[in-house]
Parts: structure tokens; C-alpha cells; sequence
């Protein structure tokens, strides 16, 4: 019975956890992704303390802590979905800034051993030899976090060759083996400096390997809900709302012809495209930062229109621009370059991080099932950076579009992010 009760309370809690950190995740957009890495965080001491110290039974005479299966399971997943959402340079932040914490706390409580004790009343001693084994355990752990955190990334990745059509399997799938790992990591600092015996291991792999059931099915729920942006939200309107969207109709409807919005797919148009990309790259270049720019252009796309009409290509269209729109990050822009051609912009992107986003947008598109369509879609992409590509547009689309023709020379469906034979000589003649 004690048991059950304790593997009911450890679903409360990953529940509860998971609840709260999707909200302040999904909170960014208002406050920032501060607000999601401070809580991040500030439970790292406590799930070190708990996994060093507090573990319960669970059915089938199983041990297990809290701390590691609940609130270290749940945060490598959570910094996945940072991952998947935003970029691997915003993974590392959180990840870099607890590991140096981490080692100045250590610092600290090695400087404050000097200090002159003065005699407080009804405050117990102070226990340096347990704050140095805790700050050992969380150096450690925040070590072996920085490798989890690579690690789950480039699973996650890799397994998108196979299951990028089960987003809760590729996720439960990546977090299953990173948890492996780390579980064996952890087990050994806990054998030198407590003598865990083995069953700790097994008991808390066992149970990390659920966690990465329950916590991977509940991100990909979380992403299909709210995170795609083919998710439809509904907003109540208040009357005064209706009335003025009545009232102004005329005025709304210029508006929006006036956004520079690709009347088939949504996305932002080649006359937004014109305007705004130019302006970003100078921005980005201006400041110092990586700026890349994709081309993805759909194969055979006329095969589509010739065999099965152009209603079901404009079909298709708009099912590839909301697979593209729910794969990139925040903050890039999606247009609708002409055709079956589209571009996407990605300011303080480095290079290999842009080439990766472009494998995860051409298995996206394969991926895609279109009703009414049985022959298989796939993508093209070509991918640049600057500054090392060029600092202008003119410099990056030329060699991006070379890259493109590379990529489909080579046979198609594939990425090209590197320099190709003639691109120099493509380069100059756009100039």
C-alpha cells in the first residue's frame, strides 16, 4: 500500500511540474523565457539534495528519489523542448549558467571556512562537510547535464530519419537513452560518495524510464496543442470587439491586403520578403550576429498540379507553409518566395544550427500525409550565413540559391548548406 501511495504521489508531482514549467514555457512570448529558466533553476539544488538523500519504495520493490526521477527527468526533457521550439544556443544558456553557479556557490563556501564565528543563539552549526559533498554532487550532476543536454539534442535529431512522423515516440525515444546514461553517471558519483549499493541504479533507471514515457507524451500533446501553429486558438469577443470589427470591415480588409500576405498559404509574400529581409540581414550584421537564410523549394511540384489538379497543389502548399511555420522559431519569418519556392529567415542563427534547421524542415515536409495525394513530397534546401557567406541579401540569397541547385543536382530531397563548385562565379554574376 505504502507503495502505491508513493507512485501516485510521484505522478501529482510530475504532473504538477510539468504543468507549471509549459505554462511559464508557453509565457515567453508575454515575459520572456527568463521567467521559464529562472524556475528552471532555481529547483537544481533541490533535486540534487533530494536525489542524494530521500528515496521511497515503489511497486515491485523498486527505490527511487523524487529529485531524479520527477525534477532532473522533467528539466532534460524541458530543455528538449526549448530545443525543439527555440534553438540549441538557447539550451545551452541555462545549462552554462547553472554549471558556473555551481562552481562559484563551491568557491564561496570554500572562502566563507575563514570567517570568524560569532555564537548565534538557536542556530544550529554550520555543516561545511555537507555543503562540500552537495556542491561536489552538483557540479557533477550539472556536468553530466550539459552532456545530456547535447546528447538528446543530436538523438532527437537522428532520430528524425526514422520517426518523424511520431512526435511522442522520437521524444520518449531520445529521452529514454539520454536517461540511461545519465542514470549511470549519477549512480556512480552516488556509489563514491554515499556507497549506493546497484539496486539504486536499477531501481531509479527503471523509474526514469517512465518519467521519459510521461513527461515525452505530455511535451508532444503540449507542442501538437499549443506550439504548432496549425493549433487554431479561439478567443471570446467581447461585443464592443464585434462591433468595431463590424463596423470597421472595409478598413480591416485594406489592412490586410496591406500585410503582405501570401493569399494561398498565409505566409508573409515575396513583396514582404523584398522589404524585410535586407533590413534584417543589416540589422544582424550591424550587431555582430550569425543571420542564415533558407531556401526550400518543393520537388516535382508540377507533377503534383499535373496529376492531381491545382486545387489539391494549392492544398499542398498550405500544408507545407503550416509544417514550415510550426518547425521554425520564434522570431523567423516564413514567406512565400513564387511557386513551390520559400524562404526563410533566421537572425543570430550560426551556420551548422541553420543547416540542422533545414534537415528538420525537409523531414517535416517528407513526413507530410495530404489527402488525395499518394505520391511522396519532398524538399529541396539551400542553406547561407552570414556574415561568412556575404553581408548582404544579395550576397546570401546567390549563394543559398546555389546550394539549392546543388542540392537538387544531386538527386533532391536533401540539404546543402556548404560552398559548391561555380557558387563564387554565381555570386559575382548577381552582383
Amino acid at each position: 500500500m505504502p507503495a502505491l501511495v508513493n507512485a501516485m504521489l510521484f505522478l501529482v508531482e510530475a504532473a504538477a511540474y510539468f504543468a507549471v514549467m509549459a505554462t511559464l514555457f508557453r509565457a515567453r512570448r508575454r515575459f520572456g523565457i527568463g521567467l521559464f529558466f529562472c524556475a528552471l533553476g532555481a529547483m537544481h539544488f533541490l533535486e540534487t539534495y533530494l536525489a542524494a538523500v530521500l528515496y521511497v519504495e515503489l511497486p515491485w520493490g523498486l527505490l527511487a528519489s523524487p529529485g531524479s526521477v520527477v525534477l532532473f527527468s522533467g528539466k532534460l526533457v524541458m530543455l528538449l523542448l526549448v530545443y525543439i521550439r527555440e534553438d540549441a544556443s538557447t539550451v545551452r544558456q541555462p545549462v552554462y549558467g547553472l554549471f558556473l553557479a555551481n562552481l562559484l556557490m563551491v568557491g564561496l563556501v570554500w572562502l566563507m571556512r575563514f570567517h570568524v564565528m560569532a555564537p548565534a543563539a538557536a542556530m544550529s552549526a554550520v555543516d561545511f562537510r555537507f555543503m562540500d559533498e552537495m556542491g561536489g554532487l552538483m557540479i557533477w550532476g550539472t556536468t553530466l547535464l550539459f552532456v545530456d543536454a547535447i546528447l538528446i539534442v543530436l538523438l532527437y535529431e537522428y532520430l528524425g530519419r526514422w520517426l518523424a512522423g511520431s512526435l511522442a515516440l522520437r521524444i520518449v525515444a531520445s529521452a529514454a537513452a539520454i536517461l540511461t546514461l545519465d542514470q549511470a553517471g549519477f549512480y556512480l558519483a552516488l556509489h563514491v560518495f554515499g556507497g549506493a549499493p546497484l539496486s539504486v541504479f536499477w531501481s531509479g533507471w527503471i523509474a526514469k524510464l517512465v518519467a521519459a514515457v510521461f513527461y515525452g507524451t505530455l511535451t508532444a500533446v503540449y507542442l501538437r496543442t499549443f506550439e504548432h501553429r496549425r493549433a487554431l486558438r479561439s478567443h471570446q469577443l467581447r461585443l464592443v470587439d464585434v462591433f468595431d470589427t463590424l463596423t470597421y470591415r472595409e478598413r480591416y480588409e485594406a489592412l490586410l491586403r496591406e500585410t503582405g500576405r501570401d493569399a494561398v498559404t498565409g505566409l508573409l509574400d515575396r513583396g514582404r520578403f523584398d522589404r524585410d529581409a535586407e533590413l534584417a540581414i543589416g540589422k544582424a550584421t550591424a550587431r555582430g550576429q550569425p543571420v542564415s537564410l533558407l531556401i526550400i523549394d518543393v520537388d516535382h511540384f508540377k507533377r503534383i498540379n499535373d496529376r492531381y489538379g491545382h486545387a489539391a497543389g494549392d492544398e499542398a502548399l498550405r500544408r507545407i507553409a503550416e509544417e514550415l511555420r510550426g518547425a521554425v522559431r520564434d522570431g523567423d519569418s516564413v514567406y512565400r518566395y513564387g511557386g513551390e519556392e520559400f524562404i526563410v529567415i533566421c537572425e543570430g542563427l550560426p551556420h551548422r544550427a541553420a543547416v540542422l534547421a533545414g534537415e528538420r524542415l525537409r523531414l517535416g515536409v517528407s513526413a507530410l500525409a495530404i489527402d488525395g495525394i499518394d505520391t511522396p513530397i519532398t524538399a529541396s534546401v539551400g542553406v547561407a550565413t552570414g556574415p561568412e557567406d556575404g553581408a548582404d541579401l544579395r550576397a546570401l540569397f546567390a549563394a543559398a540559391d546555389a546550394r539549392l541547385y546543388s542540392a537538387k543536382s544531386a538527386g533532391r530531397d536533401r540539404v546543402v548548406g556548404w560552398p559548391v563548385a561555380g557558387e563564387g562565379e554565381l555570386a559575382a554574376s548577381t552582383g
